[in-house]
């Protein structure tokens, strides 16, 4: 439909627009999606369904019998010609999160492979993973399913060439520059190297998602006693 400084804005289907640029891990442009879709909500046009947000797109989902199509197209355009990126994280829309984690062991079954895969200790691996802060990109693939980075190169492992068909629930995981946590039992084929006895998604709570975009989250070593102490029934 139109092009912005770099930026495609298309319809795909009769009910979304998607505005994207190119497809990359950064923190400012993801910082510049959050506020385009952050914006487009506030507007609150009649009709719109959902706004989504990913590493570099925002996808508008609308009813397309009871919504302006372009307007919320132009809303798309000047947003995204406004949007100011911000880099100072008091200024952003994220949290600083602390996540437990017990890794290795049964919580971590592939915490030996990728200490092989990195040619280092699996202490080095558990103290290079927990030792940074993660942005999270982004929500998606399952309800409340974070994608962080990133993760240290050395750590990149790539996904396992068979996925698992049960992967336990609060799982924490690793896909090359991604890490992540499995809000819920399901297949996947992220390299397992522990687990947090926190509910990344519970129906129960307010909130149900333990996780935002921009929130910026680093994961804590605790041993088997301590996980169990924190496991939420």
């Amino acid at each position: 439909m139109a092009l912005i400084d770099g930026w495609t804005l298309s319809r795909v289907g009769d009910a979304t627009l998607v505005v994207e640029c190119e497809q990359r891990i950064d923190p400012d442009l993801n910082a510049c999606i959050l506020q385009v879709a952050h914006a487009v909500r506030q507007r609150v046009r009649p009709g719109v369904l959902d706004v989504v947000e990913s590493y570099c797109a925002v996808t508008v989902h609308f009813d397309p019998l009871k919504t302006d199509t372009t307007a919320v197209a132009l809303d798309l355009e000047v947003e995204v010609a406004h949007a100011q990126v911000v880099v100072d994280e008091s200024q952003s829309f994220g949290r600083r999160l602390t996540v437990p984690v017990c890794y290795g062991g049964r919580h971590g079954p592939d915490l030996e492979a990728m200490a092989a895969f990195a040619a280092c200790s699996e202490a080095e691996v558990i103290a290079r993973h927990s030792g940074e802060v993660y942005r999270v990109y982004m929500l998606g693939f399952l309800p409340g399913f974070p994608y962080m980075g990133v993760v240290p190169p050395k750590l990149a492992m790539p996904r396992r060439l068979t996925p698992r068909l049960n992967v336990p629930i609060g799982s924490v995981g690793v896909a090359g520059q991604q890490t992540g946590v499995y809000p819920l039992t399901a297949p996947g084929g992220w390299q397992l190297i522990g687990r947090t006895p926190l509910l990344p998604f519970d129906l129960r709570r307010s909130d149900p998602f333990l996780f935002r975009g921009a929130d910026m989250v680093q994961f804590e070593p605790v041993g088997p006693e301590r996980f169990d102490e924190l496991a939420v029934d």
